[in-house]
């Protein structure tokens, strides 16, 4: 059967996608289907391959959301020959945190002078790429209640609902804190997607987005639950509050301004995690509320990770939370903890189970 692609017309500025795995291939696929010019860069040859001839698969959870665009899909051997093409004005950085500075130096030479990059990652990464491209040229977005997978080459699901006006997914910002016009045109950008705005707040909507990151995705790799076994079990839902509770306590002694998560307000997380039995039933019940929303396939991208026996993020995540807490002066021990099970399950000496958490 013949491929029909979604017809578009390009236009506007020329916009490059460092990694298009799940979230960079649903932005990037959704901007060009709204006519934006973008570029893709992968470095799964098959998954390049696949979206060259047969274009980019998305789907969620309604039948609405299934499209087959034609994307420019490129292989990371092939980037070289962008020196003799008009330079990128915007570079989104989508790749997995440890792989930040090898992107950012990937691409950083075929930024326009006035050429930005946009860390639209998981973990806190834009000092990282700020030390390679300068302050000057570097913005984040966080991703807020997305989750996808890239489940075939080609091919990318979203297992959650759309935020549309119920809650907004893109959350642009400025390390300064200013709202600019370049943050404004990135939103716009990203609106393609899904909902989005401009925040003042980075630094806070980070630590938040870390915090969910904490509780769910080392939890998952390590006992091998999906999202929703996850939240229905009492042991690790409790795992999962007390992760919570010990990042919102590190983000509060740093000074950030934590901003509310999946429906829980930061201090209730930190009672919840700390014994307060009016928060903790109150946290329990958001949890559970919210398994009943998302797919049954649902798994934090660290699980995904460790299913396909890729490197996972542990180190941004969990051992982030530790490092820093432990640099200030407030233990995280659960996080140190997590982290190091999910790197002893990630080294093959012992098999994903719920049963490594048995007793936390």
């Amino acid at each position: 059967m013949p491929v029909t692609f979604e017809e578009v017309e390009i236009m506007g500025k020329r916009i490059v996608v460092v990694g298009a795995g799940a979230i960079g291939g649903i932005a990037g696929g959704h901007m060009t289907r709204a006519g934006h010019d973008v570029t893709l860069i992968d470095p799964w040859p098959e998954h390049v391959e696949a979206m060259r001839s047969e274009g980019l698969h998305l789907s969620g959870m309604t039948p609405e959301e299934t499209h087959l665009i034609k994307v420019n899909a490129i292989h990371i051997t092939e980037v070289q020959r962008f020196c003799k093409e008009k330079p990128f004005d915007i570079a989104f950085i989508c790749v997995k945190s440890y792989d930040t500075e090898w992107a950012t130096h990937l691409i950083k030479p075929y930024l326009a002078p006035d050429g930005y990059c946009v860390s639209l990652q998981n973990c806190i990464n834009e000092e990282r790429i700020a030390a390679i491209v300068g302050w000057g040229k570097t913005l984040g977005c966080i991703a807020s209640l997305v989750a996808a997978e890239l489940y075939a080459p080609g091919r990318i699901k979203r297992t959650v609902p759309l935020g549309g006006d119920k809650h907004t997914v893109f959350r642009v910002g400025e390390p300064h804190g200013r709202i600019t016009p370049r943050a404004q045109e990135v939103v716009d950008l990203l609106r393609s997607a899904d909902s989005g705005k401009v925040t003042t707040n980075l630094w806070g909507e980070r630590w938040s987005k870390l915090t969910v990151n904490a509780m769910r995705n080392g939890l998952c790799a390590a006992t091998g639950l999906s999202g929703n076994q996850r939240d229905a079990a009492d042991g690790p839902r409790s795992v999962s509050i007390r992760l919570g509770s010990q990042s919102v306590r590190v983000g509060q002694a740093l000074g950030y301004s934590l901003e509310k998560m999946l429906g829980m307000e930061p201090e209730m997380l930190a009672l919840a995690g700390e014994g307060n039995k009016d928060a903790l039933a109150g946290i329990e019940e958001i949890l559970r509320e919210g398994a009943k929303k998302r797919s049954d396939e649902q798994r934090p991208s660290m699980a995904q990770d460790m299913f396909k026996g890729r490197r996972t993020e542990t180190d941004f995540i969990n051992g982030y939370v530790a490092e820093r807490g432990a640099h200030i002066g407030v233990p995280a021990p659960l996080h140190a903890k997590m982290n190091d099970l999910v790197h002893r399950v990630e080294r093959g000496e012992v098999k994903p189970s719920a049963d490594l958490i048995a007793g936390w």
